[in-house]
């Protein structure tokens, strides 16, 4: 059941969570060009969704627990408690997803760059040997909508 495994919860609010953020953060940058914005954007879901393994040692003497956790939380624990052993791997995560997100970023807008514009020879639907009167929308004179 999913309420009873804590995990896979605490998993399920933060894909949740992490999504607001990166809608919300996209949308807050809607005054920069396209480019700008989708890549800062992915950059941050690099660093937000980059996994990262760790382990803590719990009170018994010996033991540890192990298990899988966003990189960037990981590193931040590390800083916190100085331990440079699992700050190094996990900050080297947190860059390379860093690198992906903006690789994602700049290759979603260069896709994106290549839309179709549409000429003026894309609307008309008679050809071009029709007499001008014929036309619809012809281009010599100005016609008035008609009801009926």
């Amino acid at each position: 059941m999913l309420i009873s495994d804590s995990i896979s919860l605490l998993w399920l609010v933060y894909g949740v969570l992490s999504l607001v953020v990166l809608l919300t953060g996209y949308l807050g940058l809607a005054f920069l060009p396209r480019l700008p914005r989708l890549v800062i954007t992915w950059l941050v879901a690099g660093v937000m969704w980059m996994p990262s393994h760790f382990r803590l040692p719990l009170l018994e003497e010996g033991e540890f627990y192990s298990g899988f956790a966003p990189a960037v939380v990981v590193a931040a624990v590390a800083l916190f408690e100085g331990s440079r052993a699992s700050l190094m791997p996990s900050a080297l995560l947190v860059a390379v997803g860093a690198g992906l997100g903006f690789l994602v970023g700049l290759l979603l807008w260069w896709r994106g760059r290549h839309r179709r514009t549409f000429d003026d020879d894309d609307y008309v639907d008679m050809p071009d040997n029709a007499p001008n009167g014929s036309r619809q929308g012809g281009r010599d004179e100005r016609q008035e909508p008609v009801i009926g």
